[in-house]
């Protein structure tokens, strides 16, 4: 692989805007989002309620598809693929973690590693055993897998949940407010795993409304109103930017739009 295919990147995101309409309003949750998302990247994304944080990682995580703007995986466009196609890239590329777990209660722990798998072709028994296994063991949940969700804490549930998120090697884990539901012991524990696994090579864009937790990540894009405002890396703080490269304008007060 040449030095320019290791710096493409695994995500780009151009221009995208996300409307939601109803009989009378007209709702901007996404007002041209420009993001860049390379391999072995870890991105937080933060924000205030409501400024379109879950909206951009449902596109991310093909949940839901842009109004307008382009959406870049491994450099092939996938913003209007059919619900089969982005179903099928969600179980090959992409892990999710969400705040509340989603853990089947009638399923072992095991069961809920390995479900991801089922759909998987060509992936037969001895494999899922040996990946739900590995998986396990990443987080240190091995002990538990013959137990069910109700029988274990809410620290032990996300961890199973982050066990299946890593189950299918997929090529980003996209987490949801990952500490929404823990109190903080638990809610750093997770964050600690997080970290463990992206310095063992994982690529991960996390949502959080808490800046003790973004603080993990190497970036963070900040959003307001549907935009990036700011982005903070290890070398400070940048401005945001519009079309790429180009930075946005302020917009004009009340009485100064032309």
């Amino acid at each position: 692989m040449t030095k320019a295919e290791t710096n493409r990147p695994l995500i780009r995101l151009e221009g995208l805007k996300k409307v939601f309409y109803t009989d009378e309003v007209e709702t901007h949750a996404l007002a041209g989002v420009h993001l860049d998302i390379n391999q072995g990247d870890y991105v937080a994304i933060a924000g205030p309620s409501g400024c379109g944080k879950s909206t951009l990682l449902s596109i991310v995580g093909l949940l839901d598809s842009p109004t307008e703007g382009a959406y870049l995986l491994h450099e092939k466009p996938v913003q209007q693929l059919k619900a089969s196609q982005r179903a099928r890239i969600r179980n090959l590329e992409i892990g999710f973690i969400f705040q509340s777990f989603n853990l089947i209660g009638d399923l072992t722990v095991y069961e809920n590693v390995e479900l991801p798998l089922t759909y998987r072709k060509g992936v037969g028994r001895t494999e899922r055993k040996q990946r739900v296994m590995q998986s396990l063991d990443r987080v240190a949940m091995t002990h538990r897998a013959k137990h069910y969700p109700s029988q274990l804490s809410g620290g032990q549930q996300q961890r199973v949940a982050v066990a299946r998120a890593l189950v299918g090697a997929p090529s980003i884990l996209l987490a949801d407010e990952p500490t929404g539901n823990l109190d903080s012991k638990n809610g750093e524990a997770v964050m600690d795993l997080m970290r463990e696994l992206h310095q063992g090579g994982a690529t991960i864009c996390m949502v959080t409304h808490d800046p003790r937790f973004a603080r993990y990540a190497e970036r963070t894009i900040h959003l307001f109103d549907g935009r990036i405002v700011e982005e903070e890396t290890g070398n400070g703080i940048e401005t945001a930017r519009g079309e790429r490269g180009k930075p946005i304008a302020p917009e004009p007060a009340p009485g100064e739009r032309s």
